[in-house]
């Protein structure tokens, strides 16, 4: 089914769950809305009734709040039944960071993909004090203000061990056309790539549910974005194949439960709109680049909004991304600065100069 010109999103639930209260979506399927200390201030968790336990599809990130909200929630919403398993969408502490705290208290399982694990389990181990040279490196090359480069060669870096419980060891692996079975559903499983690597989602085969972590959200588009781990992947090419197989998927009937914003229908729309988002920012890029730029000076035509100091990270490592992917595709060409950023031009404008 494809979506015609005056079809909306629709929201059958306008206002979301209290923190640590849920609210009943789908029989045997609730809503569950945790706090988050960023300016993305929610992530939406699902528990799925299984009878005598729950299965839990995210954890939200380990604070001392949010442990006491799951306090509450065991005790509550989820009728002092344990959690036998965990269902974890991708490896980002705002979905993994409960994880091993419950997994600890119940012996519960943990399912996801190979990729999801490994980053999560790699990175709850992985504290560092210090930015690492590669970091450094990576800020430079992206043309990262100088203030900002200052600033943040002296601190901590963000460490996952800050949010996120120790993850144990032992997992169950899903991939692309498994099945499981949770909350009364036979679900299918279809992997997304681009904002997380192997992005698990869940298609309900018995009703009309999907349950999509952040590969779609109704109302903001995941960040997609190259990191100083991988400089030179091009997740916006990963991102736009995962969209097409999931707008081929997509029905009218399809009711969407996101890990953040709210649960919606129009899904066929939505994916086009994904798609369209990227496609547009490429153009406008595309345009921004008949004189030499860094990736930092390439925020203007992709976000089209001022970017301050709490969103500049995310900005970067998605101007990057996007830089990447012209590149990949011979669009573009880069040469060093003296000051090692790369600066990046349209072949065409480049060969003319």
């Amino acid at each position: 089914m494809t979506d015609g010109p005056n079809q909306k999103l629709r929201y059958p639930f306008p206002d979301p769950p209290e923190n640590g209260a849920a609210l009943e979506v789908a029989p045997g399927v609730l809503w569950i809305r945790l706090p988050l200390p960023m300016a993305l201030d929610h992530v939406n968790v699902y528990a799925l009734d299984d009878g005598d336990s729950w299965t839990l599809v995210d954890t939200g990130m380990k604070t001392d709040h949010s442990v006491t909200l799951w306090e509450g929630l065991l005790d509550g919403p989820l009728k002092g039944k344990p959690v036998s398993r965990i269902i974890l969408t991708h490896h980002h502490p705002d979905h993994v960071g409960m994880a091993g705290w419950l997994m600890d208290r119940f012996g519960a399982e943990l399912v996801t993909t190979r990729t999801a694990w490994l980053f999560s389990r790699m990175l709850i181990l992985d504290t560092e004090e210090k930015p690492t040279q590669q970091a450094l490196d990576y800020w430079r090359a992206s043309g990262m203000d100088p203030e900002i480069y200052d600033a943040r060669k002296t601190e901590r870096p963000f460490n996952f061990s800050d949010v996120c419980h120790p993850l144990p060891l032992g997992y169950t692996r899903v991939k692309e056309g498994d099945t499981l079975r949770a909350g009364g559903r036979c679900w299918d499983i279809h992997i997304g790539n681009g904002h997380a690597p192997e992005h698990l989602t869940l298609w309900s085969r018995d009703d009309n549910l999907v349950i999509a972590g952040d590969q779609i959200i109704s109302s903001i588009s995941p960040n997609i974005g190259v990191h100083p781990t991988e400089p030179e992947a091009d997740p916006v090419a990963e991102w736009l194949e995962a969209c097409g197989r999931f707008r081929s998927l997509a029905r009218e009937h399809h009711f969407v439960l996101s890990g953040h914003k709210r649960p919606f229908y129009g899904l066929p729309m939505r994916m086009r709109q994904l798609i369209e988002n990227h496609h547009g920012a490429l153009d406008r890029l595309r345009a921004h680049l008949t004189e030499p730029r860094t990736a930092a000076d390439c925020f203007p035509p992709l976000f089209k909004r001022t970017i301050d100091k709490g969103i500049y990270g995310l900005a970067l490592v998605e101007a990057v991304a996007h830089l990447n992917h012209l590149h990949h595709a011979g669009e573009i060409t880069r040469w060093r600065r003296d000051d090692g950023a790369w600066l990046w031009q349209s072949r065409e404008w480049a060969d003319d100069g």
